[in-house]
C-alpha cells in the first residue's frame, strides 16, 4: 500500500486533503458517540480536493486494542456538495475509534479522463498507455489476491494490445471484474487521515429492547368486598405476571420504586391532599421508618423475595429494570440524618417539590450543592447495592432536577466496574438538558414521542432522532406512562392505541408500555393528561387473561409486533429509517434497510394512516435507491414483492403504490421485501 501523505509541516490545520465535518462526532470528540454491537452507524465527512482529479474517501473502523477491524469505502451524497457517506458495524463491546481517509484516487482519475478524452478522439493511445501502466503496477501489489492481480494484469495487456479495436480496448480496461477488484482494493495515493473519534460500543440491550412497566404492589392485590380494604400484592404475586409480559415478547420489565413509602403529607386517590389510612401512597415519595432507597416495601416483601423475582425474570429471558428516584419523603432517615442534602427555606422548613401549580408535598428534592461529595458516595452506595442483587437496568426519574455533572460523575464510576448496566433518563425538559444527559453517558432517554402524533410532527421527530440526536441519544418511544396519557388516546379509540404501538415499536429501537395499555385504558382525571384513579397512588385490579379472552386486549397485536422486530434486524437499528412521500398528510411512511453480515438484505416498509377516526387513502411514492432492490428483483414493469407482516398479505409494489388504510379495520402496513 503506498504511504500515507508527503511530509507537510505539521502546524498546518489542512492535509493534503481537507477533511472538516466528520460524523458521528460529539463535541468535538470530548464524549464518544454512541453505537450497540451489530448496529449500523452512519459515518460522514465533507472531503474535497484541488483540480478536477477524482477523491476517494474511506472510514476505518479500529477496535479498543487499536487494530483495524473494518474498512469502507464512503459514497458522494448528492452532486458537487463533497459529502460523504458510508455505515461502519462494530461487533463487539468497548472504546472503539474510527477515522477518515482521503486519496488521490489514481484509477477513477484515468477512467473518467479516459471516458472523456477518447469520446473525442483525443490522446487516444497515451490514455490507453497510462490505463495499462496504472493496472501492471496493480497487477504487481502483492497486497492483492492473487485473482485479482490476474485480473488486472489481464486487463493491461489487453490496454495495450494496439492490434484491437480501441473500444474494445478501453472496455477491457473498465470491466465489472476490474471495477470490483478495485473497489475491494482501491488504488491509492497521497493518504490523508483525519484524527481518530472515540466509539462507545456497549451491549445490546443498551439500544434495543421492548419495556414492559407495572407495580409490583397492584399483581396480586386483593379487596375485601365487605370492608373495602386492599391487601397489597408482593413480589411473589407479581412474579406470576412475568409469564404473560414475556408471552408478549417484551425484553425489560421495569418497576417503579419498591421502597417503603413516607406517611407525612401522603397522597389519596386521584393525586388529593388526604389520604385514607389504608392508602398506599405514591411509591416516588421514598422513605420511611422501614427505610430509604436501601430498603424494600415491607408490603412487598424482602430481599430474598426481590432475588428471586430477578431470578424469575431471568429464567423468561427479562432484564429487571428498577427506578431510581432521587428524591425523599420527609420521613426518610436522610431528612434527619443528613439534613445538609436537602434545602432550606428562611423560616426553617425544607422545601418540598413543587412545578408551579403542581405542588408535591410527600417529596423533598435532594440538593447537590451542600455536599456534594458525601451526597454522590451515598448515591453510588444505593446503585451498587441494587447492582449485586441482579438489577442491570436503571430509570432515572426526573434527572434532569440534578446537575450533569452528578450523572457524568456516577454512570462513569459504575461503566468503569459495571459496564454492562445501563440508565434511562426520563427527562421531559429542554432539549439542551435532554441533549445533555445523553451526552454525559445516559444510554437510553424518553422522548416527546407521545406528544408527536400528526404526520408533520413525526416526521421531523423521526428525522431529528435517527439522524441530528443518534450520536448521542437513544430514543425509548414509551406509548404511555403512569404520568401521560394524551388526548390522543383519551380521544381516539382503539385505532389509537393500534397506531402508536406499530410507531412505537418500528420507528426505533427501543419502545415501551406502561401495564393497562393493552386493555385500552383511556379514562383521563378531568383537567389532567393521566389516568383517573391513578395506580400512582393506589391499587388496581386487572384480568389480563379474562379480557384477552373477550378479545377486549391488544395483547395479541402487541405480541405480533414484539415478534416482527425479533424477526427483522433492520427494525433494530436507530439510523436508517428513511422517509417517504404520501399525498395524503395523514398517511405516515418510512422504511428501515440492513445488510446483515452474511450479506442479505432486510428491507421493512411501514406506511401508517395516523388519523384514528377514519379511511385514509393515498399514493405512496418510494425512493427505491434507499431500499438497495437488486435487478433480479424486478418484473419487467420495475415491481417487486411485498409481504405485509400484520395481515399476511402480498402485493406487487413499485415507486408509486395506491394505499387505502382504514383504521377501524387496520391502521398500518408493516411490508417486507421480498428478496
Amino acid at each position: 500500500m503506498p504511504a500515507l501523505e508527503p511530509n507537510i509541516p505539521s502546524k498546518l490545520r489542512f492535509g493534503r486533503f481537507p477533511i472538516t465535518d466528520v460524523s458521528p462526532v460529539v463535541e468535538g470528540g470530548a464524549f464518544p458517540a454512541k453505537a450497540v454491537v451489530g448496529e449500523g452507524i452512519a459515518v460522514g465527512a465533507t472531503a474535497f480536493r484541488e483540480g478536477h482529479d477524482a477523491l476517494g474517501v474511506t472510514a476505518v473502523l479500529y477496535s479498543p486494542k487499536g487494530k483495524e477491524k473494518q474498512r469502507v469505502r464512503l459514497r458522494e451524497q448528492g452532486q458537487g456538495l463533497d459529502r460523504w457517506h458510508g455505515l461502519l458495524t462494530p461487533t463487539k463491546e468497548g472504546e472503539w475509534t474510527f477515522t477518515i481517509e482521503a486519496w488521490h484516487d489514481r484509477y477513477g482519475t484515468w477512467h473518467h479522463n479516459a471516458d472523456v478524452k477518447i469520446a473525442a478522439g483525443i490522446d487516444v493511445e497515451l490514455m490507453l498507455a497510462e490505463g495499462a501502466a496504472l493496472l501492471r503496477e496493480a497487477g504487481d501489489d502483492e497486497a492483492r489476491t492473487p485473482e485479482d492481480r490476474r485480473t488486472f494484469r489481464a486487463a493491461a495487456q489487453a490496454l495495450a494490445d494496439s492490434s484491437r479495436p480501441v473500444e474494445e480496448r478501453l472496455a477491457a480496461g473498465e470491466s465489472e471484474e476490474v471495477l470490483a477488484a478495485v473497489e475491494r482494493l482501491p488504488i491509492r495515493e497521497l493518504v490523508t487521515e483525519s484524527q481518530h473519534f472515540p466509539l462507545l460500543v456497549e451491549r445490546e440491550r443498551a439500544g434495543r429492547g421492548a419495556w414492559y412497566e407495572f407495580f409490583p404492589r397492584s399483581e396480586g392485590a386483593r379487596r375485601d368486598p365487605a370492608t373495602g380494604e386492599w391487601t397489597s400484592g408482593t413480589l411473589r404475586t407479581a412474579a406470576e405476571r412475568l409469564p404473560g409480559v414475556a408471552s408478549m415478547g417484551f425484553d425489560v420489565i421495569y418497576l417503579p420504586p419498591i421502597h417503603p413509602i413516607g406517611r407525612a403529607f401522603r397522597k389519596g386517590p386521584n393525586n388529593t391532599l388526604t389520604a385514607g389510612p389504608n392508602d398506599p401512597g405514591s411509591p416516588w415519595a421514598i422513605g420511611a421508618a422501614e427505610g430509604g432507597h436501601d430498603a424494600i416495601h415491607p408490603d412487598l416483601g424482602t430481599f430474598e423475595d426481590f432475588d428471586a423475582f430477578v431470578a424469575r425474570a431471568e429464567e423468561l429471558g427479562l432484564e429487571v429494570a428498577l427506578d431510581l428516584a432521587l428524591q425523599a419523603s420527609p420521613d426518610h432517615p436522610w431528612a434527619t440524618s443528613h439534613p445538609e442534602w436537602f434545602t432550606r427555606r428562611v423560616d426553617g422548613s425544607i422545601a418540598y417539590a413543587e412545578n408551579p401549580p403542581k405542588k408535591y408535598q410527600d417529596i423533598y428534592p435532594l440538593n447537590f450543592d451542600n455536599d456534594p461529595e458525601g451526597l454522590s458516595k451515598e448515591i453510588l452506595r444505593i446503585v451498587n447495592l441494587w447492582i449485586d442483587h441482579g438489577v442491570k437496568i436503571f430509570r432515572v426519574d426526573n434527572p434532569h432536577t440534578k446537575p450533569v455533572w452528578f450523572w457524568e460523575w456516577l454512570l462513569g464510576k459504575v461503566a468503569k466496574k459495571n459496564p454492562e448496566v445501563v440508565f434511562l433518563a426520563e427527562a421531559f425538559t429542554r432539549p439542551a438538558m435532554m441533549k445533555a444527559l445523553g451526552r454525559a453517558g445516559f444510554q437510553q432517554s424518553y422522548t416527546y414521542f407521545t406528544w408527536r402524533n400528526t404526520r408533520a410532527e413525526l416526521e421531523e421527530f423521526f428525522m431529528m432522532i435517527s439522524r441530528e440526536w443518534a450520536p448521542f441519544y437513544r430514543p425509548n418511544l414509551f406509548v404511555n406512562t403512569p404520568d401521560i396519557l394524551t388526548e390522543y388516546l383519551q380521544f381516539g379509540g382503539h385505532p389509537a392505541f393500534k397506531i402508536r404501538a406499530v410507531l412505537a415499536s418500528t420507528a426505533s429501537p427501543l419502545w415501551g408500555v406502561y401495564a393497562g395499555y393493552e386493555l385500552f385504558e383511556h379514562v383521563a382525571r378531568p383537567g389532567a393528561e393521566e389516568y383517573i384513579d391513578n395506580e400512582k397512588y393506589e391499587y388496581k385490579q386487572r384480568d389480563w387473561a379474562a379480557e384477552e379472552a373477550a378479545g377486549r386486549s391488544l395483547a395479541p397485536y402487541i405480541t405480533r409486533l414484539n415478534e416482527i422486530r425479533r424477526t427483522h434486524p433492520a427494525l433494530l437499528d436507530l439510523q436508517n429509517l428513511t422517509l417517504h412521500s404520501s399525498t395524503d398528510d395523514a398517511t405516515v411512511v418510512y422504511s428501515k434497510h440492513k445488510v446483515l453480515p452474511d450479506g442479505r438484505k432486510d428491507t421493512v416498509i411501514v406506511v401508517v394512516n395516523v388519523d384514528p377516526h377514519s379511511a385514509r387513502e393515498s399514493t405512496v411514492t418510494l425512493d427505491l435507491a434507499a431500499l438497495e432492490l437488486d435487478p433480479g428483483m424486478l418484473d419487467a414493469e420495475g415491481r417487486f414483492r411485498v409481504d405485509d407482516l400484520l395481515s399476511g398479505q402480498s402485493w406487487q409494489w413499485g415507486e408509486h403504490n395506491y394505499v387505502r388504510l382504514d383504521a377501524h379495520v387496520e391502521p398500518a402496513h408493516i411490508l417486507h421485501v421480498r428478496r
